[in-house]
């Protein structure tokens, strides 16, 4: 295992540094999207465990907001890299939509987390076309919100059948 470095000029404690990276798990190499959406995962579970989804949502959508302001100030401040992989934040936002989305069990909450995760990496459309045409923070954000959507599609379709 090792880590990313972040940009020269940029302070891990830095309010840019510590959102994109969702506190560092983004620093986490290789696989940095996986390690990302496992601490939301982490993150996700006990927050469902306690408070109502509403939080969550909030959350998820507090995380989008947020993650949208890093993910430009990162990429002003590293104009070389324009979809960093230390930026996790983007991970975090869609790895919480799907939670949301699904039924808080204990199969829909492993499902979430394994489809995300192969959605994020395969980008059907319209993620792909996010990631491709979209530039700067929203192509970084919308892709993962995208994949997001679906896998709760695909959970909630196998909920249907009684699959989960």
């Amino acid at each position: 295992m090792r880590l990313h470095a972040l940009p020269a000029n940029m302070k891990f404690f830095s309010p840019v540094a510590l959102i994109a990276t969702f506190f560092g798990s983004g620093l986490i190499a290789p696989a940095s999207g996986t390690w990302g959406s496992l601490a939301a995962f982490g993150v996700g579970l006990v927050i469902l465990s306690v408070a109502p989804a509403s939080v969550l949502t909030a959350m998820c959508v507090a995380a989008y907001c947020l993650g949208h302001w890093a993910a430009l100030r990162w990429t002003q401040i590293d104009a070389a890299d324009t979809d960093p992989s230390a930026i996790v934040i983007d991970e975090v936002a869609g790895m919480w939509l799907v939670m949301v989305l699904v039924p808080f069990t204990l199969a829909a909450m492993l499902a979430a987390f394994v489809l995300f995760r192969l959605f994020d990496v395969l980008k059907p459309w319209p993620a792909s076309w996010a990631d491709k045409s979209l530039k700067g923070a929203s192509g970084i954000m919308l892709d993962d919100i995208f994949a997001g959507f679906w896998a709760a599609l695909v959970i909630l379709a196998a909920q249907i059948y009684g699959l989960v």
